[in-house]
This record gives C-alpha cells, sequence and structure tokens, in this order.
C-alpha cells in the first residue's frame, strides 16, 4: 500500500492505494482560511496537523489491516505558502498564502536587486514565497529576525512526520529562490530578500526519499516507519497521478482557475508572457504552465448575477455550437496571469445587443475561457514547449460542450480519462511509490486510460481563429478605458 496525503486551501485528503494504484481507501478533514484584512489570506500551521491526524486516524479505523501494509508515502500540497519557524521550530506567525495580494510593492523591489527572471524563471508576483519574506522584513521586523527556517506548507507537515527540514524541487521553484535550471537554491535571490541557505530546508527530488516516518507516528497509526517522498506541488502531483511527465502532452484544468500543463525535458522560461517555469518532481523534468484566474470561476459568477445553478447555464450551449457567439466575453474577473501578468485586468463582454440572450452569453463565456486557453498554447509553444494533446480535468470538464469549445479554439486534442481519480492526492501516493522502489519510469508514472478523445470542430475552427484575433484586441481596448 501506498499513502498520498494533499494539502490542499480547504482541506487535506489522504488517499490510499494498492500496488497496481487502485483506490483502497480516501479521507477528508477540511480546513479554514482566515483574511485578517483585505487582500490577506492565511492559515494557521497547527490545523494542518490535526486535519492530518484526523484523516489518519479515520484510515486507521476503516483500513486498519490495509494501512499496516504501507510501503511509503507521499506529499502534495498548495504552493507558495511562507511557513516561518523560529530555532526551535515554534511557528512565528500564521503561514502568509499562495492567494495572498499584500506584497505587490516588495514584487517591484525584489525584481529591481536580482535576476529573478533568468535565475528562478519567473515573474516576481505577489503569490510567491519570495516577496512575502520581504514583506515580513519590513512589516513585522521582529517576526523577520527570529526567523530560522523558511517552509513550503506541505514540508511543514513533512516536517511533523519526519522531523526533517525537507523540501524538493518542484514546489522549491515556486519560492523564486531556486536557480530552477541548476535545481539548488540561489544564493544571489537568497540575498536579495535577507535570507541565506540557512534559513532553507535541505532539497531533494519529488521522487527521492526524504525521511521516515516517526516512530511515535508509525505506532498511532499500526505501520512501519516507512519512508516519505520527496512529493510534489499539488500542479505537478496532479501531473505524475496523469502520466504528464514527458513532452507532447499536458493537462488542461478547468477549476476555479485554470491551468494549462506541459512538461519538458530542458530549462526553457518565457517571462515575457507570464508563464510559469518549474521544476517537475521527477530528476531533469521541468515544467511550464499558463495560469487563468477565472476558469469556471467565470460560470459561478454568472450563476450568482443570473440566478441560475451552473450545471442549468451549462445545459443551455448544445454540445456542438453552429457559429461562434456573437458576442466576446473577456474572462478577466480577478485580473490575470498568463499571458498578461495584470492583477488590475477587467473582465467585460464586447457586442451586446438587445437580441443577445442568456444562453449566446453563456455560450460567449465558455469560449472566453477557451480563448484564454489559446493564450497559453500560444506563449507555451512561443518557449519551445510543444503541446498537441491534453487530459482534460476539473469541474468545467463535466461540461461535453465546453470541452469541445477548448478544443477547436485551442487545436488541442483533449482527452477525457475514463475513469478515478486523478488528482494531486493521487500523484502523492505514485511518488510514494517511486520513493519506496526507486521505479520513476512508466511502471508508476503511467497515463491514465482514455475513455473519451474530443478533437478540435475543424468546420469551426476559421470562424473561432477570426473570433480570437478580435478576442486579443480586446484587453488593450478595456484597458484604454478610464473609469
Amino acid at each position: 500500500m501506498y499513502l498520498g496525503i494533499d494539502m490542499g486551501t480547504s482541506g487535506i485528503k489522504a488517499m490510499l492505494v494498492d500496488e497496481r494504484f487502485e483506490t483502497v481507501a480516501v479521507a477528508h478533514a477540511a480546513l479554514d482560511v482566515s483574511r485578517p484584512h483585505s487582500g490577506w489570506s492565511e492559515q494557521a500551521p497547527a490545523d494542518w496537523i490535526a486535519a492530518t491526524e484526523t484523516v489518519l486516524d479515520s484510515l486507521r479505523a476503516s483500513h486498519g489491516e490495509a494501512l499496516a501494509t504501507l510501503r511509503g508515502i507521499g506529499l502534495s500540497g498548495h504552493m507558495h505558502g511562507a511557513t516561518l519557524l523560529d530555532a526551535s521550530d515554534a511557528v512565528l506567525r500564521p503561514c502568509i498564502l499562495w492567494n495572498d495580494g499584500r506584497s505587490g510593492a516588495q514584487c517591484e523591489t525584489l525584481t529591481a536587486r536580482a535576476d529573478f527572471h533568468g535565475i528562478a524563471g519567473n515573474l516576481v508576483m505577489a503569490g510567491f514565497t519570495a516577496p512575502k519574506l520581504l514583506w515580513v522584513a519590513e512589516n513585522e521586523p521582529e517576526i523577520f529576525a527570529k526567523t530560522a527556517k523558511v517552509l513550503l506548507p506541505k514540508d511543514y507537515l513533512r516536517l511533523w512526520l519526519t522531523g526533517e527540514h525537507v523540501s524538493e524541487m518542484s514546489d522549491a521553484a515556486g519560492t523564486l529562490w531556486l536557480d530552477t535550471g541548476r535545481r539548488d537554491w540561489s544564493d544571489t535571490l537568497l540575498e536579495a530578500t535577507g535570507l541565506t541557505r540557512d534559513h532553507m530546508p535541505a532539497l531533494v527530488e519529488g521522487s527521492d526519499v526524504s525521511g521516515h516516518l516517526r516512530k511515535d507516528l508509525a505506532e498511532r497509526w499500526g505501520v512501519a516507519q516507512v519512508p516519505v517522498a520527496g512529493g510534489a506541488g499539488d500542479n505537478a502531483a496532479t501531473a505524475c497521478g496523469m502520466g504528464v511527465m514527458r513532452p507532447g502532452t499536458g493537462f488542461l484544468s478547468l477549476g476555479t482557475s485554470g491551468v494549462l500543463f506541459a512538461a519538458s525535458d530542458r530549462y526553457q522560461p518565457n517571462t515575457g508572457d507570464a508563464v510559469h517555469t518549474f521544476c517537475h518532481a521527477v530528476p531533469e523534468t521541468w515544467h511550464q504552465m499558463g495560469v487563468i484566474l477565472s476558469a469556471s470561476d467565470s460560470m459561478s459568477w454568472l450563476s450568482e448575477i443570473t440566478g441560475r445553478g451552473v450545471p442549468e447555464l451549462a445545459a443551455l450551449v448544445p454540445e456542438r455550437v453552429e457559429a461562434p457567439a456573437r458576442v466576446t466575453f473577456l474572462p478577466y474577473l480577478s485580473g490575470e496571469r498568463t499571458p498578461l501578468n495584470d492583477p488590475g485586468a477587467a473582465g467585460a463582454f464586447v457586442g451586446l445587443r438587445r437580441d443577445v440572450a442568456l444562453p449566446e452569453m453563456v455560450q460567449a463565456v465558455m469560449e472566453g475561457v477557451a480563448m484564454a486557453f489559446a493564450d497559453s498554447v500560444r506563449v507555451l509553444r512561443k518557449a519551445g514547449t510543444p503541446i498537441e494533446a491534453a487530459f482534460a480535468v476539473g469541474g468545467g470538464a463535466r461540461s461535453r460542450a465546453w470541452l469541445t469549445l477548448c478544443a477547436s479554439i485551442t487545436g488541442l486534442r483533449l482527452l477525457v480519462p475514463k475513469d478515478g481519480d486523478f488528482g494531486a492526492a493521487f500523484g502523492a501516493a505514485k511518488l510514494a511509490a517511486a520513493a519506496a522502489t526507486g521505479e520513476t519510469g512508466d511502471a508508476i508514472f503511467a497515463q491514465p486510460e482514455v475513455g473519451e478523445e474530443i478533437l478540435p470542430d475543424t468546420d469551426l475552427r476559421e470562424a473561432y481563429a477570426k473570433k480570437y484575433d478580435a478576442y486579443m484586441r480586446g484587453y488593450p481596448a478595456v484597458k484604454s478605458l478610464e473609469f
């Protein structure tokens, strides 16, 4: 048996799988987010431990016999969080999360201090870890002075499980302190933030052993002191679960936010188009992501203002549309990352007329999100990362109409897995197997069986190519307006 533990923003999920990676048991425990000020987002690390205790106690109670044969544990979690510890590993303040926006001014400072773009391979954004630490240094200097270690959220969980200060490449790349091409901490980037290597955990690959389960916890859950894998950040872990480990096939996540993920066999950043470039969870592999801040959330917004449920709205669009909607939707309801890097970007319906009804507006929303994914395809290819097909995941992927539009507008073949849960916890369990066995090939990271393949609609490609040109002109036009 292998155990994957995923720390999501809203909860901890533990998945127990057997040697064939069939799901044996799953347990969940909820987490809350604290927002003490506008734009702030924090969690108490003690809550992560309590939630993990809850899910593992639940698995021991319900599947103790299976759990007793455990061979390894893998970890995944939300990235970029800043967990600050003193010299005795006591938590100094609540963890500042990935979606906390307080450090905008510090991003400008860091960009001017060092070559974060070239060394880390990413733009300096408020979501990343480094500007959060500079904010603490400038606004909570007594906390900064006491900080002995900075850990990412899942790595604090690892510290509790194993007693070791360790991170792995995929999550560490999201701090902006990693030399992403060399897969090592950058002294230059750390110095720009007032830190040194002593503040950082040791580094391993995600498929390597990072430590072993503490004796008292092993006895509590009736398992051996099994190895704990390096693990991965949440998106890299999802890719491990889906076998997205080599160039060519990625995954497209139609979640609240949207992600287009592509693996690469080399380090090739494209900061000019706000592409995220990180290490993958296995050696000598990297990945790139285009990130859309309002994917299925665009449909949730339309649902809120119309009073119609999202499934009801989605049903208004036929599985095969006959023509593009006459209205164009810009899905920048919460700003945008790829390729705009503009937190102030605004959404809009362009071309509204009196005879435009709700079904056409719903179709326009689906098209707008699909065009945002087309932006990501374009800039990933510009960076030299080929992507021709993608597994479709996330809540929005339940809409056949939306997937058909995404395929037709991006030009990607979309692959719908036949069945199963291929999320981050599953990927973490596979990394546990890699650490326990030393295997990192297809025997562990195989791709799921494809239940359906959705191809671009050739009859609509030309029409959507014209609409995409108009869509690209929409952002600067709306940006030029001052209200």
